[in-house]
């Protein structure tokens, strides 16, 4: 099996079925993702969230902000499984939400766990992370005020967030209250997206 070009082991790859299919059993009782997205489950969802993980394919402490579905916080715990290392820390304040990522997490023996509380409320919970992880969250100037919590802290941490087409105007809005380091990743999966790689978070003066 590949992801985004990239071979998957078997180990790895039946963990992702077994993630796959309790998706869709939930999926049909609460709202994971947008109805509209549910029937390309492994290419819109499963294989975007992958690029985290490919980007940085290392056994790191993962903060994953607004879970939700567990894109991609369940798929980058589901990788480091097969390194037998690193963690993922899944914030999620929606309970049931935090029910099916606890259940996600157990059955298929992914190195994470769930913390329902708010994101603003996080940083009690996890005091530090390597780095952090989100998507279809919330506008980079918001995303960045969540991610400072570490990121103010320690200067090594970095953000990787999903955005869409608009990333540039998002871009040039958080430029406005934040100095950063940014390295932008084209998405292997929609011709108009990217990956933010953020580090260096500095408030501007």
């Amino acid at each position: 099996m590949k992801l985004n070009g990239r071979p998957v082991s078997r180990e790895t790859e039946q963990r992702l079925e077994h993630f796959a299919n309790l998706f869709s059993k939930w999926a049909s009782a609460i709202n994971l993702v947008a109805p509209s997205t549910k029937n390309d489950l492994w290419n819109r969802h499963i294989a975007d969230s992958a690029q985290i993980f490919q980007l940085r394919p290392e056994p790191c402490n993962w903060v994953d902000l607004g879970s939700g579905g567990g894109f991609p916080g369940v798929i980058t715990a589901i990788f480091l499984a097969e390194l037998q290392d690193g963690w993922v820390h899944l914030v999620e304040s929606n309970q049931k939400k935090a029910s099916f990522l606890r259940t996600a997490l157990s059955e298929t023996g992914a190195r994470g766990s769930v913390h329902p509380v708010r994101i603003e409320d996080a940083k009690a919970k996890i005091p530090a992370c390597d780095a952090i992880s989100a998507r279809a969250l919330a506008e980079l100037p918001l995303l960045l005020d969540y991610c400072s919590q570490w990121m103010l802290e320690d200067p090594t941490v970095a953000a990787y967030l999903h955005k869409g087409r608009d990333y540039e105007a998002e871009i040039a809005k958080a430029h406005g209250r934040w100095n950063f380091a940014l390295l932008q990743h084209n998405s292997a999966v929609e011709d108009d997206s990217v990956i933010l790689e953020i580090s260096a978070l500095q408030p501007k003066d």
